[in-house]
C-alpha cells in the first residue's frame, strides 16, 4: 500500500493543475487530499449536483472539502431530462457519467484546467459499471485505480490522514434504487430520499431503499433485521405516509448493486 500510494503522489506531481470530480465518498475525499497537499491552489474539486444527489450527502461533501481546504464548486446537471437518462436502462450510469463529464470538460476548457481526476479504484474494475466507458471516452485520469489501490487500502489512507468519512458506507445515487426499465421521475426520487433519510434517523447506516412503485424493499445488513422488526410499526407509518402502499425487508440483506443481479453480462457493456 506505501508503494502505491508514493505512485499515486508522484503522479499527481507531475500535473500541472487538475479538476477533481468529487461526491464526498472516501474515494474522491483522499484524492482530493492528495491532490490538494500537492498542488495546492492549482487543484479544484467539483461536485455535480442533481435530483439524484440526496442533501445529506451533498452537506456531507461541502464539510469534508472545507476540512481538506480545497475549493468546491458545485455545478448542477440536467441529466434527469435526457430522455436516454429517465427511461432508465441498463446503460443509465454512462448516459449519466458522459453528460456530466462533458460539463467538466467544458469548465476545463473555459477556466485551463488540463487535467480532470475522477475517485474510481481497482475495484470498480470488477463490478458492473457502464459509466467506467464514459470515464475512457472524455479522457478522465483514475489515479487511484492506475496505481492499483483498493477500496479497503483506500479506507486505510483515509483514516491515517485523519479523513473523518474513512468509514462512510459506500453510497450510490438515488436513481440506482429504481430498477431498470421503469422510469426515472422526480417525485420517485423524492420519496426515496425521504425513506432512507429516515432509516438513517433511526440509526442505520448501511442501507438501500429500493423502489418499486407504490412498494418500498428495504435493504439493511442482516445483523439489522432484529431492529427493523422491532421498529416495523414506526417504519410502516412513515413510509406510508411518505407514499408507499407495501413495505418489504429483503431477507438477502443489503447488497450494494443489486438491482444489477437480474442483468445478463454478456462482456458487451
Amino acid at each position: 500500500m506505501k508503494k502505491k500510494l508514493e505512485s499515486l503522489q508522484n503522479e499527481l506531481s507531475k500535473t500541472d493543475n487538475a479538476l477533481v470530480a468529487y461526491s464526498g465518498g472516501v474515494d474522491s475525499s483522499l484524492l482530493a487530499k492528495l491532490a490538494w497537499d500537492i498542488l495546492g491552489e492549482k487543484v479544484k474539486a467539483v461536485i455535480v449536483t442533481s435530483p439524484t444527489l440526496p442533501a445529506r450527502e451533498l452537506q456531507e461533501a461541502r464539510e469534508i472539502a472545507a476540512l481538506i481546504g480545497i475549493e468546491l464548486l458545485e455545478m448542477a446537471s440536467d441529466e434527469i431530462d435526457l430522455p436516454e437518462y429517465y427511461v432508465n436502462s441498463d446503460q443509465r450510469c454512462y448516459v449519466c457519467k458522459d453528460h456530466r463529464y462533458r460539463m467538466l470538460r467544458k469548465y476545463a476548457a473555459q477556466h485551463d484546467f488540463h487535467t480532470i481526476l475522477d475517485g474510481s479504484n481497482a475495484d470498480d474494475l470488477s463490478d458492473f459499471r457502464p459509466g467506467h466507458r464514459a470515464v475512457q471516452e472524455q479522457g478522465i485520469r483514475s489515479p487511484l485505480q492506475e496505481v492499483g489501490l483498493l477500496k479497503a487500502e483506500i479506507r486505510l489512507l483515509a483514516k491515517e490522514m485523519d479523513l473523518p468519512n474513512w468509514d462512510k458506507p459506500s453510497s450510490a445515487c438515488l436513481a440506482s434504487r429504481i430498477p431498470y426499465g421503469m422510469v426515472i421521475t422526480s417525485d420517485a426520487l423524492i420519496k426515496i430520499e425521504k425513506a432512507e433519510e429516515f432509516l438513517l434517523q433511526l440509526g442505520f447506516r448501511q442501507l438501500r431503499v429500493r423502489h418499486h412503485g407504490d412498494i418500498a424493499r428495504i435493504e439493511v445488513l442482516p445483523e439489522d433485521f432484529d431492529k427493523v422488526l422491532l421498529k416495523r410499526e414506526q417504519i410502516t407509518q412513515n413510509l406510508k405516509e411518505i407514499g408507499y402502499s407495501y413495505i418489504t425487508l429483503d431477507i438477502r440483506g443489503f447488497r450494494s448493486g443489486s438491482l444489477n443481479e437480474g442483468l445478463k453480462n454478456d462482456g458487451s457493456n
